[in-house]
């Protein structure tokens, strides 16, 4: 029989399977997923955010603004980028 190692997020996985239907196995592949999306580098969310939006049609000004409104409600906000600076990464 296989030993399960615990995780450093078990008592999250276990919080998930107490409060909603999800099984054990989903509500840790949310955990990780939800990790890894906050794990993400701001010069990597700026270009993902900047594609995402782009493909939706925006133009570029209302893109830089929404970005720039979204990135102080990171998990781990990261310092405040001008519009400038913001297009800078997307476009080098």
């Amino acid at each position: 029989m296989l030993e399960r190692r615990p995780s450093s997020h078990d008592d999250l996985v276990d919080h998930l399977v107490r409060s909603t239907a999800l099984q054990r196995g989903e509500a840790a592949r949310v955990v990780l997923d939800v990790l890894a999306y906050f794990d993400e580098k701001t010069e990597e969310f700026v270009r993902r955010r900047h594609r995402e939006l782009q493909s939706g049609g925006l133009a570029n000004p209302e893109i830089f603004e929404r970005i720039a409104a979204e990135l102080p409600h990171r998990a781990v906000a990261p310092p405040e980028l001008s519009l400038r600076q913001l297009r800078r990464i997307v476009y080098g």
